[in-house]
């Protein structure tokens, strides 16, 4: 059993993808750029917004004062529109009410801006997760360690202990940067592959999956 599960959110607790595409895709029309797939954009996130933004954006705007100016686009618009479409999946509010039932500490680390991140998780898992921490100016971002290991103090985790929880490389990652067991969920927006090749300890399917890798049954 895990006494502590520490998770991402977008692609792990919520499906986000189509308001961030829609937040991408209105900065490239507002420059006559061209449009992206909602299947790119499961490729360009993950990283943080500033690298998101390096990815739709044509590379002659892959500069400082070029992203700057796209982020001060993109995060007013995704700001207001972050609600729209955006859902938590299937049974993973149940799933992780059930872990805390169970005894277990859990929260969340996001390269979701700090100020945004908190915000969404409570309303859509409403006093489910005590510790949210998002991106945070002038830290580093996943796969670095530095807030995850912050995080982690602030819960009191024993390393020995703690799972990490997420859809992507960069989650796989920051697990082991951390020396942490790390659990690829398959319903995220990256392949069972790219998990895999990344060296996941566990793979999860379904939120009833993820339970039992936690508690250890099964």
């Amino acid at each position: 059993m895990y006494s502590y599960v520490i998770f991402d959110l977008d692609g792990t607790l919520l499906n986000t993808i189509d308001d961030l595409a829609d937040a991408g895709n209105y900065v490239c029309r507002l420059h006559g750029w061209p449009e992206h797939t909602v299947e790119e954009y499961k490729r360009y996130v993950g990283n943080g917004m500033a690298k998101l933004a390096a990815r739709f954006a044509p590379e002659e705007w892959r500069t400082p004062e070029g992203l700057r100016t796209i982020l001060e686009e993109f995060m007013p618009y995704y700001d207001a529109h972050k609600e729209d479409k955006t859902a938590p999946y299937a049974g993973m509010p149940q799933a992780a009410a059930k872990l805390r039932e169970a005894g277990v500490s859990i929260a969340v680390l996001s390269n979701k801006a700090d100020q945004m991140a908190g915000p969404v998780v409570e309303h859509y898992y409403p006093g489910i997760f005590p510790l949210v921490q998002g991106a945070v100016d002038g830290l580093p971002v996943k796969p670095d360690p530095t807030l995850l290991l912050r995080l982690m103090e602030r819960m009191g985790a024993d390393p020995a202990r703690t799972l990490f929880v997420g859809d992507s490389n960069v989650d796989i990652r920051t697990a082991k940067n951390g020396n942490l067991t790390s659990c690829g969920v398959l319903w995220g927006f990256r392949s069972r592959q790219e998990l895999e090749a990344e060296g996941a300890d566990y793979l999860a399917e379904t939120p009833e999956e993820l339970i039992q890798v936690v508690l250890g049954r099964g």
